[in-house]
């Protein structure tokens, strides 16, 4: 028999024997939490008012369970508003800032877009603070009489901050955290968070479009003390009267929800609940870990985030020893064999690979991930 194969050809290696059982690892909206069926909600509520008796008891319910699962204590109040987390995050900013001297710190791109927002919206001369993708800027640099931004866990880049120990508690400005995807599986220490913004699509692999804000007393302080010199929209306006409008936050929202998002979002927090904040916590720390023990028995694989202590354990950040027509080929030969979908590092960061590995996502997926990025990348590389 003559073997009609080329001496220079490649073979393409043989697929992995195992896929993922849920392959979703993206990064926004993330896996729904394991068991999750839409037959299960709870649907008495759908084509009623949201501002019926039971509409406002489901979204007051939704409040309550977050309230309970971050353990965030009776001084700070939560409030469902629209636009997702960054909505939620442009209505702390317009009806807050201005007051005092701005700080925004920057090291992804939600970050800069808070900078691009203060400056060119608001008109707010901020001292800004940056750093590349993959890195932290120095934390003590942060003047605290001014107001301070800045991301939790940057979504695009992999890096958080390590805790709040460099947020003093004599503070003078406000601490204004994106924590949409550092939310939940983080324990936040909430006596220095002033402002908290996050969105259920992220931890909770909640639906989008409804963001969540969080204000501690000196947030409401500042409100019921201090009008913004530019107009506010009405989907941005918290106070009546110079007073707090309070039924924001037992849910009364300002616009109309969807109603089946909140059943949904309470469907997870339900299931979050029967985990407790601890378990949420150690899913996402077991996730985390074993990805991290795939990068590193792959010499061709590496974190963006170098640095241990300020690397996120939810949106994990890859880099990879190939040009970005290689990544975005793995990319496609992985959604192709439904094997991982939407795993492409964020298009604003430098090439490489995001994998979500926050609670809802199972261990035993990341674990198969890792034959199937050995798959993908040769493939990749031959092709």
């Amino acid at each position: 028999m003559t073997d009609t194969t080329a001496a220079d050809a490649t073979l393409a290696p043989a697929k992995p024997a195992t896929r993922p059982a849920r392959p979703h690892f993206s990064s926004g909206p993330c896996a729904k939490p394991p068991g999750y069926d839409p037959a299960k909600l709870a649907t008495d509520v759908l084509g009623r008012s949201h501002r019926s008796k039971l509409g406002k008891q489901r979204l007051h319910y939704a409040i309550e369970l977050m309230r309970e699962l971050l353990n965030l204590p009776d001084t700070h109040r939560i409030g469902i508003v629209p636009g997702s987390d960054t909505g939620a995050y442009e209505m702390a900013m317009w009806t807050m800032l201005g007051a005092r001297p701005v700080t925004a710190l920057a090291w992804e791109s939600f970050g800069e877009g808070w900078v691009t927002d203060a400056v060119k919206q608001l008109k707010i001369d901020p001292t800004v603070i940056r750093a590349d993708y993959g890195q932290l800027p120095d934390l003590a640099q942060v003047d605290w009489s001014h107001d301070v931004l800045f991301t939790w866990n940057g979504t695009t880049s992999g890096v958080r901050v390590p805790n709040g120990d460099w947020i003093p508690a004599d503070r003078e400005g406000l601490s204004f955290a994106d924590a949409t995807s550092g939310v939940f599986a983080y324990d936040l220490p909430w006596d220095k968070i002033d402002v908290a913004t996050f969105s259920w699509q992220k931890v909770l692999g909640g639906e989008g479009a409804h963001g969540v804000l969080i204000l501690g007393p000196r947030a409401v302080e500042r409100l019921e003390s201090y009008t913004p010199a530019w107009p506010l929209p009405k989907v941005f306006r918290l106070v009546s009267k110079g007073k707090l409008t309070e039924g924001v936050f037992k849910g009364e929202t300002i616009n109309t929800p969807s109603m089946l998002a909140v059943e949904d979002a309470i469907w997870s927090l339900e299931w979050a609940k029967s985990l407790g904040q601890g378990g949420l916590i150690a899913r996402s720390d077991a996730n985390a870990a074993a990805l991290d023990t795939i990068v590193a028995e792959r010499d061709w694989l590496g974190h963006l985030a170098a640095d241990p202590a300020s690397r996120s354990k939810t949106s994990v950040c890859l880099t990879v020893d190939a040009d970005e027509g290689v990544i975005k080929k793995m990319v496609s030969l992985l959604e192709a064999e439904h094997a991982a979908y939407d795993i492409g590092g964020y298009r604003d960061a430098p090439p490489g690979l995001r994998i979500w590995c926050g609670a809802t996502v199972d261990t035993a997926d990341i674990e198969a991930l890792g034959p199937w990025l050995d798959w993908a990348y040769a493939t990749a590389k031959a092709g």
